[in-house]
């Protein structure tokens, strides 16, 4: 993986900090209306995977995901790209949300660069 700059470094670790904590409040409205959590939970270990990558990989904090996880969790990433580049492409050029999605698309692209290492 190239050399990423600080300041990329530091949004892709805000976005996906940001994404976590937007998966875990919806995780906790769709458990307390019954709702089918299973893809959610699936796509939050997932998220928690890419950040613990990148962690390691910029900053040298250990994380105790095995092969297997990380493997599984690049899968479930790359799986977001097409939904993401969809709401992408919608977004209106200038908005908080097309700043949003670049960034969240940006961070997840580097943490699959990163799982490639393993």
């Amino acid at each position: 993986m190239g050399n990423v700059s600080q300041e990329d470094q530091l949004e892709s670790i805000k976005a996906f900090q940001s994404t976590i904590r937007k998966s875990e409040n919806a995780l906790v409205n769709m458990t307390q209306k019954s709702n089918n959590t299973t893809l959610l939970q699936k796509r939050l270990q997932a998220l928690y995977i890419g950040l613990a990558v990148l962690e390691k990989q910029w900053n040298q904090k250990p994380h105790q995901y095995s092969k297997e996880d990380i493997t599984e969790a690049r899968l479930v990433l790359m799986g977001l790209f097409p939904s993401l580049e969809s709401m992408y492409a919608k977004s209106k050029e200038g908005s908080p949300q097309k700043t949003l999605l670049e960034r969240r698309i940006k961070a997840f692209h580097l943490a699959v660069q990163a799982m490639d290492t393993y």
